[in-house]
């Protein structure tokens, strides 16, 4: 490498190594003086987790990238690469499918890379990942010395070393999620995507709360994804390889909660036919999840209550005491304080509950986030159906960031999942390059409302309710026209809106019905 900006490109790079920069700032200066080495118009650097390859930072390829997970049995060119302690080179006229086809952000009406280059990575003499350099123009790396990449190759693996010793914390936090597989989902799912400042506050948080055994009230809209925060504080624990234990207490009808947490003898009740441990015994030694906590019946919350306080648990029909030690963590989408302003949640137990309180930011905070969210569900989406390739075109991006979100992360995996269908529909060919355009996401943001004008009335404003309220007060229009439907008889109304008898008790008291 003779020229002066190769040099000079170096000599940034090798001073990077001794600045005190956070790891992604690293890593993406790395890749931005790659380009500036090599021509090529995109870059990107993946770090190997398991059976996946995962990118950390990208230079000139579509943000939702970021979130792509790509499968190494499914990628014959990262796997390729991979086994490989040389670079390895893939011409135009390659058969084997691109990983980055329709993600090349320079070049958005050409579809298919033209000509890639890929480096193995290796930390400690063990494989670490992959650097990747492609070019939409055919033949564009035949200038390039392969002693040049090996050498960049090399300050590469130094640079991604130091940015590990910077994140060890979160890599002993990822070793921890590992040992944690049998128990909770795979690893795919417990992963918390995305980079705002928001979700950035979420990880510091958990970092600080999930090596303690103190409770933790997770709170937030639906579709916040609290279960996987949940998961993410026990996978990060060191009660890491026990179990962790699903309740969603909004499922549970009233008569059977208590033997749901606490377990039951033979004959206790009608239908008990045999002695039963419930949730806490089975979660002893490791973590409790109480989901939708603010459901539980007012009548079980003092019992709750005393098993948090001693770790005490008596089964339903025995005077038997057991002893359990587990770490609780609950979550709602309720406001809990007003609750128990209310008298509809008793204090002292909600103050038991959140010793730590988490919030899930809603995806509407979070700006580009759902961008990468997105690209991780059209790669599990590619995968499931076995497509060549998914890409979100440049009026899609900008759809998936103006809407508002009101269902958030849940809303938008199933907006994907639709729109990749729709998609696919009529096209026979799996190997063609599909693109997921605005009018196939279907967004259609709600109107704003209307002023109410009658001949009796002057025009009126419409209230500024919260999204909550709004919520409460289409619930309880249902259920009064429900009831009205069915001559007040509350089972039968229960039924025509597809609720259990007691869901439907608890949530006509809470709204006043």
């Amino acid at each position: 490498m003779t020229t002066s900006i190769t040099t000079d490109v170096f000599l940034a790079i090798t001073t990077d190594l001794s600045r005190e920069l956070p790891p992604q700032q690293r890593l993406q200066n790395l890749l931005q003086g790659l380009r500036k080495v090599f021509p090529c118009d995109a870059t990107a650097l993946l770090q190997l987790r398991g059976s996946v390859l995962v990118p950390l930072a990208i230079d000139g390829l579509s943000t939702d990238t970021l979130g792509r997970r790509f499968e190494i049995d499914a990628q014959p060119r990262l796997a390729k690469i991979l086994l490989s302690r040389e670079p390895v080179r893939f011409r135009a006229d390659s058969t084997l499918p691109d990983p980055y086809d329709g993600l090349v952000q320079e070049r958005p009406g050409e579809l298919h890379v033209h000509d890639c280059l890929g480096l193995s990575l290796y930390v400690d003499d063990s494989p670490w990942g992959v650097l990747t350099l492609d070019a939409m123009q055919p033949d564009a790396f035949d200038g390039i010395d392969p002693q040049d990449l090996r050498a960049f190759a090399r300050l590469t693996e130094a640079t991604v070393k130091i940015a590990n010793l910077i994140s060890r914390l979160q890599d002993r936090a990822e070793r921890h999620q590992q040992m944690a597989q049998a128990v909770v989902a795979d690893l795919g799912q417990q992963e918390l995507i995305g980079q705002s400042p928001a979700m950035q506050r979420l990880r510091s948080e958990i970092e600080v709360v999930a090596q303690s055994d103190l409770a933790v009230l997770i709170t937030g809209e639906t579709g916040v994804g609290k279960e996987l925060i949940a998961r993410r504080l026990h996978a990060s624990s060191t009660r890491a390889d026990s179990p962790l234990v699903y309740v969603n207490c909004a499922a549970l009808p009233e008569n059977l909660v208590e033997s749901e947490l606490f377990g039951h003898v033979r004959g206790a009740f009608s239908g008990a036919a045999q002695k039963r441990a419930g949730k806490f015994e089975l979660a002893h030694g490791g973590t409790l999840f109480l989901d939708e906590i603010g459901e539980l019946p007012l009548a079980l919350q003092p019992k709750l209550l005393r098993a948090l306080q001693s770790g005490e648990i008596q089964r339903v029909g025995s005077d038997a005491q057991h002893q359990v030690d587990v770490r609780i963590i609950a979550a709602t989408n309720r406001d809990l304080q007003k609750e128990v302003a209310a008298r509809d949640f008793r204090a002292d137990l909600y103050h038991r509950l959140s010793v730590y309180p988490i919030e899930a930011p809603s995806l509407r905070t979070r700006g580009k986030d759902v961008l990468l969210l997105a690209g991780h569900f059209l790669e599990q989406n590619r995968r499931r159906m076995g497509l060549r390739g998914l890409r979100l075109s440049g009026d899609a991006r900008e759809a998936l960031l103006g809407y508002d979100w009101p269902g958030n992360v849940r809303e938008l995996e199933h907006l994907i999942s639709r729109a990749v269908l729709r998609a696919r529909l009529g096209q026979d060919d799996s190997r063609k390059l599909l693109t997921i355009t605005s009018d196939l996401l279907d967004i259609k943001p709600a109107a704003p409302a209307q002023p109410v004008t009658t001949a009796e009335s002057a025009p009126q404003k419409a209230p500024n309710l919260s999204l909550r309220e709004a919520t409460e007060a289409f619930q309880r229009s249902r259920i009064e026209t429900a009831l009205a439907q069915h001559q007040n008889n509350q089972a039968q109304a229960a039924l025509a809106l597809g609720l259990d008898r007691g869901n439907f008790t608890r949530l006509r008291k809470r709204l006043g019905v």
